[in-house]
């Protein structure tokens, strides 16, 4: 989760959908934030007291974390965006993702269906690279009765488009631009990765995100 004081941002950033891009194209505004330096005193005392301050999150944050700790008037005051990303397609990420950073946590299993019914339903040790996106993704972007706390949703199937557009409503400059992507060199089409089944299994785990989304397999 990124907060911009000057900027009057909140960005809540979901796993395996564009954010580490997004969080590096506006890392040179964070940086030009008069209140950056105040927030990190802040999280520093933060970390050595035990006293919680609502001034830095952690990265994958839900947002109704920022709505509890933030005052209520400055929280209603940011402009406050997320995207999020074809749950199908990002079980495909994650898997080539774990296989490239944290490879021996799946040397054990057989294949992508099986890393999928691992990820979701094993017993298995928390580790948080696979388990920052084992929920579905509404759930980092509504209160406890569903209602949502953010005021746009981009995709990742249109990542450029929709961060320009968020861009020009907060009323940033028109200069920024996003990285490059990083994509695993071997992917093909997530839909090759699927049999029947593990499709039927995704859909059923995901299916807040597909029906807030309107997200389909095909």
């Amino acid at each position: 989760m990124l907060i911009s004081n000057k900027y009057g941002f909140l960005f809540v950033h979901i796993a395996k959908t564009g954010g580490t891009s997004i969080r590096t194209a506006l890392t040179p505004l964070m940086r030009r934030d008069p209140a950056r330096w105040l927030q990190s005193v802040c999280s520093r005392i933060s970390g050595l007291t035990g006293h919680r301050l609502g001034v830095k999150f952690p990265r994958h944050a839900k947002v109704i974390a920022a709505r509890e700790m933030l005052p209520g008037d400055y929280f209603r005051g940011l402009f406050k965006f997320a995207f999020v990303r074809n749950p199908w397609d990002l079980q495909v990420s994650s898997y080539h993702h774990v296989q490239r950073e944290r490879p021996h946590l799946v040397r054990h299993l057989s294949g992508f269906e099986d890393f999928v019914h691992w990820k979701l339903e094993g017993e298995r040790p928390y580790h948080y690279i696979v388990d920052a996106s084992t929920e579905p993704q509404v759930y980092s972007l509504v209160d406890l009765k569903g209602h949502f706390l953010v005021d746009y949703i981009g995709y990742y199937e249109r990542l450029s488009e929709n961060f320009r557009e968020a861009c020009d409503r907060i009323g940033l400059p028109g200069n920024i631009r996003l990285p490059h992507r990083r994509r695993a060199a071997k992917r093909t089409d997530y839909r090759t990765y699927y049999s029947d089944a593990a499709a039927e299994f995704v859909a059923r785990h995901y299916a807040p995100d597909i029906e807030a989304f309107g997200y389909t397999f095909g």
